[in-house]
């Protein structure tokens, strides 16, 4: 360097813990973090100072002026000024508790303390990237040397203390209300710096830093005093380390002060710590993990995947009970260093933070929980049915679907079409099953309304306001998981009320409104504002709402507008559009279709507008539809029940022209079809054959498709494809207005309601990220990637063929052929013999090479199927961080000897 400054040089290298700056093999200059951090911050002075502290050596600033040999009056400020800046600290740990001073490493230590001064970090806020760096560059060549425990290096994880089982032979040091009892008022509440670094270099995860960690005794006391902190009470410490469990966070203490000391409690996430960075990086548990490991109890377990989704080590993924037929699956484990010969960087696991969000390992789960697109716990919430607990079902389910009920009366089902039982007999009811369960929303008393998950105080919800377009499916799924995280949410709809083509695109016979508004009603009461009869792009613009502060925006508009038919007779009187007929009817109104009515189409919506007509008098209904029965998409319950009604099916009819008489429909056209080859669908392509048929009418509804209506919303850069649908990435939803989000048929074009539900989720994720400045909206991020197990390759157990026969679901007579559902909810004890068929396909696995012990998973688990086990007493062995390098040394031999001897011995297995 050409000006290097030799007093920098020398201090940057006594602090640092990097073996290759202190063995020489890499130069310290202006590249290194050391140097440049440490050259931004000390003058020569401040240097001299800290050369002559020495590290972790405390002394008092009459003492340092000693050695020194200058004014104690000038140590002293330097010292005010170092201790604030955060390079030294200081404590009272001596007999008369009298100030003294410590120069401690960069981590832990004075870069934390750097990352608490909110002053220098706008001034130099590349002091994140210096922190991000000496959080990981010091273990690079130690990494794999590092004993059980940590060897006196970083933090080390402190088990959720619920999780300790009571028979346990624990120490008092691994339970967090022993150290919050030690440090008696002695208290700081701080921001999370690991969260605050990745946030301001632009990779944070959406877990945000204020208040999350937690100072104690002198260190707490310093941090007050040099306005880095905050100080708390007990009732304080208590509330928010529960507070962080319920978010997902595990805990970590400092671990470098020897059994007796800390000085922090650190609430952790993977995607930011850098704590736990050390041993998922570098994949070895030594450095971070506690005395214990989860254990799961399979046949406890359901595959619900809740503990799956906070286990920050990726060690718990979904896998199988069954076995297969060769028997039970075996599951890959994490190698270690300590039992790994050629241990190196190519072990190591740069992309961590995306890899620990997998839910499932290769060989696939329950094909229920993969099949539905919302991943409801589907074998959870069957087994809580089994059990008669209805209530702890209904919240399970509504972890993934607000919307349990509307999905019990309209679902398609594809979990059932999953199912591995139906390769037994019949699928499970799963839907009707749900239903049941799902009929507790009707009565207020036994509804559930999710508490808030908030991130900061008990009552402290966020301010960032968020606007909702479109009150369907999709969007109440948007609105619902953002007021779950405390989010001021208001819901924009143009029509006059919630509920989108959930209450006006379906008729009450296939989903009460009574049903669908219990469901609405629980947002309600979770604070989201419903403003309906406002059409954004009409009555208010996106840019007024920018104006008034809404920070982010979900269009989640849906295709609510029908589709044409494109022939010749559209503009007569008595042609309608499938879903605007519809929307007509569930409004109130009744329009006139006669006696004879033709519907163009052979969905869903056919099958709903044709039953619809029935009951508004016609006399003839025809579904007419171009290909043959078995093309019918359609569901064939909803076919069957429309044939049982009455309604005649006019396949291999192709509409040609609609003929009027007196500007009214009098006939329908149409032209007889053949198939040939099969479409990219599967589907045969239909072919005119030049033969033509004449049916007289009064009213033809076209059902053959639904387009997206953006009406006048402004929506900037946003793209839309040639079908209307917007451009958006198909994790994020984030378009090229980048505070624009979609979701629903809005992106995807017309889906069904669980499919929106699902996208609703991932919207609402995706915001959260996005209003506040720094997150990424991809990192660590959970896929919700599922994979199914092989329903081929499975061992059934004998018993599974004296279940009981599927419960069939029963009509209420006296409802048939009305506007009311007929179908009637399963009555308790078909439910729990109907769960009693669920074959539990599904079980969560945890890789023990893995499992760091924090017991976070425990907190989540609802079937007492997954407990800590003190399995592994020799990571209880705390040790002072001055001793660190010779612990370190010291397994480094061993582990090298323990390698050996196992690559010798497979060495000459090999050769026999």
């Amino acid at each position: 360097m050409a000006n290097e400054r030799k007093l920098i040089v020398r201090l940057a290298r006594m602090m640092t813990d990097c073996m290759d700056v202190k063995l020489g093999t890499v130069k310290l200059d202006e590249t290194r973090p050391e140097y440049w951090m440490l050259d931004k911050l000390l003058s020569d002075d401040m240097a001299r100072l800290a050369l002559k502290m020495g590290v972790r050596k405390p002394a008092t600033a009459k003492e340092l002026a000693g050695k020194m040999k200058w004014e104690e009056a000038k140590v002293q400020s330097l010292l005010d000024e170092m201790a604030d800046i955060g390079i030294v600290e200081y404590n009272r740990h001596n007999a008369d508790r009298h100030k003294q001073y410590v120069l401690p490493v960069f981590v832990v230590g004075s870069c934390e303390n750097l990352m608490l001064n909110n002053g220098l970090l706008e001034k130099y806020p590349e002091t994140a990237e210096f922190f991000y760096q000496m959080g990981y560059l010091p273990l690079e060549m130690l990494s794999h040397m590092v004993p059980p425990g940590g060897g006196g290096l970083g933090f080390h994880v402190i088990p959720v203390e619920n999780a300790i089982p009571k028979e346990s032979q624990s120490l008092d040091i691994e339970h967090l209300t022993y150290w919050v009892d030690k440090y008696k008022d002695q208290y700081a509440i701080l921001p999370c710096v690991c969260r605050r670094s990745m946030r301001m270099r632009g990779e944070g995860c959406g877990e945000l830093e204020d208040e999350v960690c937690i100072g104690l005794g002198d260190y707490a006391d310093y941090l007050i005093e040099t306005g880095k902190a905050r100080r708390a009470d007990r009732d304080e410490i208590m509330a928010l380390l529960q507070r962080t469990e319920d978010n997902g966070y595990m805990h970590q203490i400092t671990n470098g002060d020897g059994r007796d000391d800390i000085f922090a409690i650190c609430n952790c996430t993977v995607g930011s710590c850098f704590a736990l960075r050390c041993s998922q990086l570098f994949n070895n548990p030594n450095m971070s993990a506690s005395a214990y490991r989860a254990e799961v109890t399979a046949e406890n377990c359901v595959a619900c995947g809740k503990c799956v989704e906070v286990c920050p080590a990726g060690a718990a993924k979904l896998g199988q009970k069954l076995c297969t037929k060769e028997g039970p699956v075996v599951y890959p484990k994490q190698p270690l260093p300590d039992e790994t010969p050629g241990w190196g960087r190519h072990m190591w696991n740069y992309n961590y933070r995306d890899d620990n969000q997998k839910n499932c390992y290769d060989t696939g789960t329950a094909p229920c929980k993969t099949a539905c697109p919302a991943h409801i716990a589907v074998q959870g919430y069957v087994k809580m049915a089994a059990q008669g607990r209805y209530a702890d079902a209904l919240k399970l389910i509504k972890k993934d679907n607000p919307f349990p009920a509307v999905c019990g009366s309209i679902c398609n089902r594809r979990c059932e079409e999953a199912c591995t039982r139906g390769g037994v007999d019949e699928p499970v009811a799963v839907d009707e099953i749900k239903k049941f369960i799902a009929r507790q929303e009707m009565n207020a008393e036994n509804r559930y309304v999710p508490a808030k998950i908030r991130h900061k105080g008990n009552e402290v919800d966020y301010t960032e306001k968020i606007a909702v377009i479109g009150a369907g499916p999709a969007g109440l799924s948007c609105a619902y998981f953002l007021a779950e995280m405390s989010y001021p949410v208001t819901v924009f709809d143009k029509n006059p009320v919630p509920g989108g083509m959930l209450a006006l695109g379906i008729p009450s016979f296939r989903l009460e409104k009574d049903v669908l508004n219990a469901e609405i009603d629980v947002l309600r009461e979770m604070g989201v504002d419903f403003r309906c009869g406002v059409e954004v792009g009409k009555d208010v613009t996106l840019a007024q709402l920018r104006e008034d502060g809404y920070k982010g925006f979900c269009l989640a508009i849906g295709a609510a507008r029908s589709a044409k038919l494109g022939i010749e007779g559209e503009e007569l009187e008595g042609v309608f559009g499938g879903v605007d007929f519809l929307r007509e009817v569930n409004l109130g109104g009744r329009p006139e279709i006669g006696r004879r009515c033709a519907v163009i189409g052979g969905g869903n919506v056919a099958m709903d507008v044709c039953r619809t007509a029935l009951r508004l008098g016609a006399e003839e209904t025809y579904i007419v539809y171009r290909r043959s029965e078995s093309e019918m998409p359609a569901d064939k319950e909803e076919i069957a029940e429309a044939m049982a009604e009455g309604v005649k099916f006019r396949y291999l009819n192709a509409p040609a022209q609609i003929v009027g008489k007196n500007g009214k429909v009098s006939a329908l056209k149409v032209e007889i079809m053949e198939l040939g080859e099969p479409d990219e669908k599967g589907r045969r392509k239909p072919t005119g054959t030049g033969r033509f048929e004449t049916i007289e009418l009064d009213s033809v509804i076209a059902t053959v498709g639904q387009t997206i209506d953006w009406g006048g919303i402004d929506t900037g850069d946003m793209e839309k494809d040639g079908k209307g649908r917007a451009l958006a990435d198909a994790l994020t939803l984030q378009t090229a207005q980048q505070d624009i989000f979609v979701c629903g048929d809005a992106y995807t074009g017309p889906k069904f309601a669980i499919d929106a539900i699902a996208a609703g989720r991932e919207a609402a994720i995706s915001l959260h990220r996005f209003v506040h400045r720094g997150q990424s909206l991809t990192l660590a991020r959970n896929r919700r990637d599922f994979k199914q197990l092989d329903k081929d390759d499975l061992a059934l157990p004998v018993d599974c063929f004296d279940a009981p026969a599927r419960q069939k679901v029963s009509h209420d007579t006296a409802k048939a052929k009305s506007m009311r559902d007929d179908r009637l909810v399963l009555t308790e004890e078909q439910v729990k013999q109907e769960a009693s068929r669920c074959l539990g396909c599904g079980a969560t696995v945890v890789d023990q090479n893995k499992c760091i012990g924090c017991g976070i998973c425990t907190t989540r688990c609802e079937f007492d199927a997954i407990h800590l086990v003190r399995n592994h007493p020799e990571f209880a062995n705390y040790i002072n961080g001055d001793h660190a390098k010779p612990a370190v040394m010291a397994h480094g031999v061993k582990r090298a000897a323990k390698v050996a001897i196992k690559d010798l011995k497979q060495r000459l297995t090999e050769k026999q």
